[in-house]
């Protein structure tokens, strides 16, 4: 079993959470994505969480089926059905969530309100600092 819950992650990230307007053209949210290095971003609604945009849902929505990523919205492209997670949801069940939903980025709601974004990257890292210290 993997120590840990998703909160004490979400703790030792110091970015913003970056989001994109579901209006936003595709180009805009990809622009925001490269410009802040990240793989995906939360959709929002006001505050309401309404679905993810990722680097995969350009590349197999836009570009592959030969869109204009200007003349797209957001919202054309983004999955509604959406993964979460909760501040205590253990790595673990995330893990299985992002795996078995094959999604690489996953969104943290403390109820309704978005509290961050957690990678399978950031989950990984977790993983082999814990190894790590276990080692030790």
């Amino acid at each position: 079993m993997i120590p840990g819950v998703i909160n004490e992650i979400l703790s030792n990230k110091t970015s913003p959470i970056w989001s994109v307007s579901p209006d936003a053209t595709v180009f805009e949210a990809i622009h925001l994505m490269a410009e802040k290095n990240i793989g995906a971003l939360p959709v929002m609604s006001g505050d309401r969480l309404v679905g993810v945009v990722s680097e995969r849902d350009y590349t197999r929505k836009v570009a592959l089926l030969g869109r204009s990523s200007k003349d797209t919205t957001v919202s054309d492209i983004i999955s509604h059905e959406i993964c979460v997670a909760a501040p205590d949801s253990t790595i673990e069940e995330c893990m299985r969530l992002m795996t078995t939903n094959r999604v690489r980025h996953l969104p943290v709601l403390n109820g309704d309100v978005l509290v961050g974004v957690v990678s399978i990257g950031d989950l990984v890292n977790w993983i082999i600092r814990v190894q790590s210290m276990e080692i030790d």
